[in-house]
């Protein structure tokens, strides 16, 4: 069975990469966009996902492993919306940031760069391999 990619979006001074390791283990949820919570429902346990820093940073800083897949969005009172856990996994050797991916042409049709709104997105498999290595690794 092979694994998807993903690209999760946080505000770092919402939640952090090092609020997640201090964690261990945390909840994606408070996601209200349709194609982004379709994203997240498509998840399996074992995808790994790109931790990326918005707002603040604007830059992809580590690699976290979903752990639970298919919870309801707890913050959502409704039941509509989905939400998984994740696991960090590593930090990478060095951020790649939104400028450098922007302006690697191998990069041009990832959605982070296409639909830059979007707080979770697909990464595929070449494109996964290229941050990496763009990321020293």
């Amino acid at each position: 069975m092979s694994k998807s990619y993903w690209l999760m979006k946080s505000e770092p001074d919402a939640y952090s990469w090092d609020d997640l390791v201090s964690e261990g283990e945390g909840t994606w949820d408070g996601v209200r966009n349709h194609r982004a919570a379709n994203n997240l429902r498509a998840m399996k346990v074992g995808d790994q996902a790109f931790f990326y820093h918005s707002n603040i940073g604007k830059e992809i800083v580590g690699i976290v492993e979903i752990s639970v897949e298919g919870i309801a969005d707890p913050s959502d009172p409704e039941g509509k919306w989905a939400a998984v856990k994740v696991k960090p996994v590593r930090k990478l050797a060095q951020p790649v940031t939104l400028k450098a991916v922007k302006a690697n042409p191998a990069l041009e049709d990832m959605e982070l760069v296409r639909l830059s709104r979007l707080s979770v997105a697909e990464v595929r498999p070449e494109e996964w391999r290229e941050v990496l290595s763009m990321a020293g690794e």
